[in-house]
């Protein structure tokens, strides 16, 4: 069956007073949706672009109006509100597109608009789209920094014949750079939109990828009911799904992260990290997002010394502690 692919590019709005007068979970309004249709060889056959309308940030914040050149005036006059737009939008889709993103964030806050006017979500779940900055940088072989999109362009050579940071344009951009990957090799590598959760452990999301799994928990009270949860802990091995000793237990890497060691008797050492997230940054609750990944010696020997510099860095905190409490208990001269 072949695919189509809908590329698609959202600007918004916030609060012109600033965060603290945004509206609890509801930090950005669409102001504008652009988009182009690919077919499965990724030649662009179609184009959607529509102005919607404010409803709730009336006022455009000045930096939105200096990034996208968009005043109010043209957001009325040519605007439509946002429940005609997106239904207009997702008609045009069509079903079964699979959706490209330049980063995370626009699938993520389309929906939170969805769920602000009571809409009902039409996406399936788990939503798995194409995260196009994502693969730049595996290509480039620059996984951990997030480029921009006018940064790619300009490091493919692309023709800048549009403006940025205009809906459309970002859209037909991040087209051409998806055009100019490798994605025969990259197809396998979709990402997992977060902003619907597994309510339950049933709804749990495992993926397989060429190189590693992917594991996203449901939501958590806490980090410490997180992580004294089995299915949380547990290590896999990609190539046999057999279930792993643990070289030694989890260990914290920083604030988020934790890493952990187990070896696989047919297959080797599998590298495992847990990563804590919150959905809402002034919310309590956590969920988790797990990958397993085999490693050689010298991928191994990195976490085994991870390790010993966090037992390094606890015992020196430690002995911190012991030395205020002894300079504490010294009698006053």
């Amino acid at each position: 069956m072949s695919n189509t692919y809908v590329v698609f590019d959202l600007e918004w709005n916030q609060s012109p007073s600033g965060k603290e007068n945004s509206i609890e979970h509801f930090p950005f309004e669409i102001i504008e949706i652009g988009a182009v249709k690919m077919d499965e060889r990724l030649q662009i056959i179609s184009e959607y672009h529509q102005l919607v309308t404010p409803q709730v940030y009336t006022q455009l914040h000045y930096r939105i109006t200096q990034v996208t050149h968009l005043h109010m005036r043209d957001l009325i006059s040519g605007g439509k509100y946002f429940q005609d737009a997106v239904m207009e939008f997702l008609d045009w889709c069509g079903s079964g597109a699979v959706f490209c993103t330049w980063g995370s964030m626009d699938l993520a806050e389309l929906q939170r608009n969805l769920d602000f006017y009571g809409m009902e979500n039409p996406f399936v779940f788990p939503l798995c789209y194409y995260d196009v900055q994502k693969l730049y940088a595996m290509q480039q072989g620059e996984s951990s920094e997030k480029l921009s999109l006018d940064r790619a362009v300009e490091e493919l050579g692309l023709e800048e014949e549009l403006p940025f940071h205009q809906a459309l344009d970002d859209a037909y951009y991040t087209a051409k750079v998806m055009q100019a990957l490798d994605f025969g090799v990259l197809r396998e590598y979709l990402s997992v939109d977060y902003y619907r959760l597994p309510e339950d452990s049933g709804e749990e999301i495992r993926l397989v990828f060429p190189t590693y799994l992917k594991y996203v928990s449901r939501e958590f009270a806490s980090r410490d009911e997180a992580l004294a949860d089995k299915g949380v802990t547990e290590m896999v091995c990609r190539e046999c799904r057999r279930s792993l000793r643990k070289k030694f237990q989890w260990f914290q890497v920083n604030s988020r992260q934790y890493l952990c060691l187990a070896q696989c008797p047919e297959h080797g050492y599998v590298r495992g990290k847990i990563r804590i997230r919150k959905r809402e940054k002034d919310d309590e609750s956590v969920y988790v997002v797990k990958t397993m990944k085999s490693v050689d010696e010298t991928g191994a020997q990195e976490v085994i010394g991870k390790r010993e510099e966090q037992r390094q860095r606890k015992k020196e905190h430690n002995r911190e502690k012991r030395r205020a409490a002894q300079a504490d208990r010294r009698p006053k001269q």
